[in-house]
This record gives structure tokens, sequence and C-alpha cells, in this order.
């Protein structure tokens, strides 16, 4: 064998004995079907994590699902065709009679809740809604708050009529004249405001805080909490980013939040919103967990939806909300 044929023996020898590299397998994301409200006091952390890689960077795919209304968001968790939701006042609600495990919250609504009236037909005062029709959407965040509203300025809820709408019948309703006033939430403010010149905000949840605190947040299916702390645990993570993130740069995280998701809103509804709720970092929220502040606004939003549905036997909040995972999971 001369020289030329020996190298290339050698070659052939040394190729054979390297097996090539496997191509690197990605490794499979763990999915979780969220279902939401379309609100910032509800989806901004949301929305923002998934933007910015939160929820990637733990190892989660969120399949987003949108509903207009609590009700809905936990029929469909009840139903099975959703992990975790969510959303508003009805988080006191639904828990209390078993159905979800509440174990994460986003922030409190201030002045989200507003009663707005049409002074073309009367309506000036508190008082002169005795005996008037009020649309909203009952059993939600605006009905507690105008339920307190009403007893406070001294009249008895059962003095008014009130018209069940979804909120967006509701506003329609209002708007054309045929109730003289509505109950409702942000953004259908901006609707009233500039559809009814006239129109008065005769008060927002905002006097009655925190009386009449209202809180947001997620809850997971009975039979999904347990076998999957874990993944409510890495949920946790991402979202305590991106709230964190919105709490430090909430300029810039409300402009791209109304560049990718509220693109039909102004900018200037977009911050009137966020400016309607308050939002606690991930660390302040630990004290308000451990402490009790937290099972005690649940708690009297609770009470509020019990007594008007006339259940005597519920689950209170200090059953129904878990504040143990989040301490565990938040350093």
């Amino acid at each position: 064998m001369d020289r030329r044929q020996f190298l290339k023996a050698a070659t052939g020898t040394a190729l054979a004995g390297v097996v090539p590299a496997a191509p690197a397998i990605a490794q499979a994301k763990t999915k979780i079907r969220v279902g939401y409200l379309h609100t910032v006091a509800v989806d901004g952390q949301i929305w923002t994590g998934i933007d910015r890689g939160s929820f990637d960077k733990q190892g989660l795919e969120l399949e987003m699902r949108q509903f207009n209304t609590g009700l809905e968001l936990f029929q469909a968790l009840v139903g099975g065709s959703l992990d975790v939701l969510s959303t508003g006042a009805v988080l006191s609600n639904f828990p209390a009679r078993g159905q979800g495990k509440v174990f994460l919250i986003n922030d409190i609504e201030i002045a989200t809740a507003q009663l707005w009236v049409r002074s073309d037909q009367g309506i000036k005062s508190f008082a002169d809604l005795k005996g008037k029709r009020i649309a909203t959407a009952i059993g939600t965040t605006a009905h507690v708050f105008l339920d307190k509203a009403l007893r406070a300025n001294k009249v008895d809820p059962k003095d008014v009529e009130l018209v069940n709408q979804n909120m967006s019948a509701a506003v329609t309703a209002f708007v054309s004249g045929a109730v003289p006033a509505v109950a409702l939430w942000v953004p259908f403010n901006v609707t009233v405001r500039d559809k009814v010149p006239g129109a008065v905000k005769l008060a927002d949840a905002s006097a009655y805080y925190p009386e009449a605190a209202i809180i947001d947040g997620w809850a997971a299916r009975n039979d999904y909490y347990e076998p999957n702390k874990e993944t409510l645990g890495k949920l946790i993570k991402a979202w305590a980013e991106a709230n964190d993130y919105i709490v430090a740069n909430s300029d810039a995280a409300m402009q791209a939040l109304q560049k990718k998701h509220y693109s039909q809103t102004p900018m200037a509804d977009i911050t009137e919103s966020f400016k309607a709720q308050k939002m606690h970092t991930a660390h302040d929220w630990k004290q308000l967990y451990s402490d009790g502040t937290v099972t005690k606004w649940l708690e009297q939003t609770t009470d509020f939806f019990m007594a008007n549905a006339g259940v005597k036997n519920f689950t209170p909040a200090s059953k129904y909300f878990d504040p143990s995972l989040y301490l565990k999971t938040v350093a």
C-alpha cells in the first residue's frame, strides 16, 4: 500500500467511527387551556407575558379562548373545556358554590365599575333612581358596585328595577334611551360618553373602596388543580414576571397592549382603564395573601353574591382560595 492509499484508508476508518450528532429535540411545551375576558384588568398580564416570552420561558403554551361574561367562563370551566380562567368579580361567586379553585390574583378593581344616568330623563341624583330601571349584567362587577352605591346613598336596591342584560345590550339600551341608567365597567363607559353627550357619571367604585374592593384573578378546574400544581406554579412565575414589568413600565406596557391587542380602543381609553385598577408587585401581593387581606376582599363579594342568590350553605373564601401555591412559588 503506497502513502496515498494508506491515508485514504486511514481517513475512511476514522470517519466510520464518527456518529453524526442527532439534532436537538425541542422540549414539548405544556399546554394550558385558558379562558379570559378581554379587558385590561383581566388579560393585561396574560398578553404582556405572551408577547414578552414569559410563558415560553416556563415551557408553557397558553391556548387562549375569549368569553363575554364570567358566567360563560365558569360554565366552560365546569364543563371541562377549560383548565383555568381569568375573570373579574365572578371569581368570588362560582368557587363559593364549589365550582373552581382560586389560586392567583390579578388586581383590584378600584374604579372600573361606574354608574351613568341620563339627565334628559330627569335623573340627577341617587334619589331620582327610585322606581326607575337600571340596566346592568347581574352577578358581575357592575352589579356588586351598584348594590353598594345604592345602599351607601340610602336607596334600597329593591326600590329600583334591575334590567339584566349582557353589558353590550345594557349599554345599547342606555344609549337608545330605553333605560335612564346603566351600571357598567370600563371600557363600556367610552361608548356612553361618546354617544350620549348629556350622560352623567353619577359615581364609580372608587367612592366605596376598600369596602367594595373587587378582586380579579384566576381559578382552576377542581379536578385540574391538585394534580397540576407544578404547571400552575410555572404559570404563576410567568405571570409574576409580566405583572412586575407592567408595574415598572406601565406606559410602555399599555402602549404595547393597545397596539397588539386593543387596536380599536384609543390609547387614552386604555390608560383610563389601567388607572381604574390597582396592581401590586408580585412581592407586595405576598403580604396581602399571607395577612388575609385578599381572603377578606374575596369574602365580602362572596357574601353579596350568596345573599343575593339566597344561598345559605356555601364555601367561604378561606376554603376556595388557596394562597399557599403563590406564597411557595414567588420568591
